[in-house]
């Protein structure tokens, strides 16, 4: 695992904050079509679909898988049964302001959990690349104006979201460890699918749960059916593939920083489907989450 954040690197971990920005968007537009840990099934079912014929030989009798299905079962537990489940949940129950903040907390963990349950050791400018990234994160949930954010109230749904990122970073730590068989680490889609065939399991059990406990109901329609086509194919495919791979390059701890540039690519979004335009705010925040990034990874 190489440390140094190159520039292929820094473009290639761009991709997941801009998709997961899109999947807050679509995950709240469809909060009425669909329960949200039914959502993050049928993604992830739609996805297995759609890995199947690149890496469906993986899941055979005899495939490298098998000996080391504990670790993907795992994996698939935090990555697909747990983390969007979570988020999707939290958007039912807390704003999107409360949402994003205590995600924004993602490089913290990361920090922590590497400390405590994997032996990394914390520097001091991985301590300044957080604190300058968490201010930038801060600087747009409050629009410029700090004393919004002495207004937040947590409720059931933030406790979600902070579970959701305690979660990814274990997965994210989980990820860097060089114990799979070259076979898989080195084939994305088999790598991705083994993790799917564990987590759709996990998050069938949930979504079962959440049919039993509450009045889920869906609305089956073209609308649906686009959410679930870029929900499947953007945040779940090419994110979990981008991010995988951009972790094994430069370890949790510089990646998580960029999950930091998700709320930013959300007003850039908002800018566009909501004719919601950036301000001032929004270049200085990015100033600081990027300053955050370039501190956390130099040497």
């Amino acid at each position: 695992m190489n440390q140094r954040l190159t520039p292929a690197t820094a473009l290639l971990l761009l991709v997941p904050p801009l998709l997961w920005a899109g999947n807050a968007v679509v995950g709240r537009l469809v909060t009425d079509l669909v329960p949200p840990i039914t959502l993050n099934f049928l993604r992830w079912a739609l996805a297995f679909v759609i890995l199947l014929p690149l890496a469906g030989s993986v899941l055979r009798r005899g495939s490298v898988l098998w000996p080391h299905w504990k670790r993907f079962a795992v994996l698939g537990l935090l990555g697909v049964g747990c983390y969007n489940a979570l988020q999707y949940l939290a958007l039912k129950t807390s704003t999107p302001l409360n949402v994003t903040l205590v995600a924004a907390s993602t490089p913290v963990w990361m920090l922590g959990i590497g400390a405590l349950f994997f032996r990394q050791k914390v520097a001091r400018r991985q301590m300044l690349g957080a604190l300058l990234s968490i201010a930038g994160v801060l600087l747009v949930l409050s629009r410029g104006e700090w004393a919004a954010l002495l207004q937040v109230r947590l409720v059931i749904g933030d406790v979600y979201v902070l579970l959701a990122t305690v979660a990814w970073a274990f997965y994210s730590w989980l990820l860097a460890r060089p114990d799979d068989p070259p076979e898989l680490r080195n084939h994305w889609a088999a790598f991705l699918l083994a993790q799917i065939v564990f987590g759709l399991g996990w998050s069938g059990l949930f979504a079962g749960a959440e049919w039993t406990l509450t009045e889920a109901h869906l609305q089956w329609g073209w609308p649906l059916a686009a959410a679930l086509l870029y929900v499947a194919v953007g945040p779940a495919i090419l994110a979990y593939r981008c991010w995988g791979l951009g972790v094994q390059r430069v370890g949790p701890n510089v990646a998580g920083f960029f999950a930091n540039l998700t709320p930013l690519f959300a007003a850039v979004l908002s800018a566009a489907f909501l004719g919601e335009l950036p301000h001032l705010y929004h270049a200085l925040a990015f100033v600081l989450i990027v300053g955050g990034i370039v501190v956390s990874s130099r040497r």
